[in-house]
């Protein structure tokens, strides 16, 4: 599987970095955000890597959506049970783009956050 050097969430998929992991299937993996925006903030990454929307085969960037669906009911079934779930994906520098290997964040939005 396709893994750069110096990406973060490349480690993560090969074990060379920790990560609190939710979701493992052949092709995505979602774990914890480690500077979470809110209680719960996840992140699903494909697990080869592509850099922007461009690199990202269309089954892979579907089945992307279709786990981050999943997880809100698996965060309502915890004790940090939210109200409402935003989906966000910045593609490239303009969009806001931090880490350049795609990734989905899933934010669990709560009464009065400061989100």
């Amino acid at each position: 599987m396709p893994i750069a050097e110096d990406c973060i969430f490349c480690d993560i998929v090969a074990d060379r970095a920790p990560a609190s992991v939710v979701h493992d299937d052949a092709s995505c993996l979602a774990f914890m955000d480690i500077r979470p925006v809110t209680s719960g903030h996840l992140l699903v990454v494909p697990k080869r890597h592509a850099a922007d929307l461009a690199g990202l085969d269309e089954p892979t960037g579907g089945h992307l959506f279709r786990v981050a669906m999943r997880l809100p009911a698996a965060l309502r079934w915890t004790d940090l049970p939210c109200d409402g779930i935003n989906l966000f994906l910045a593609d490239g520098v303009a969009a806001g783009q931090e880490v350049f290997h795609v990734h989905l964040h899933v934010f669990p939005r709560y009464p009065g956050d400061s989100f």
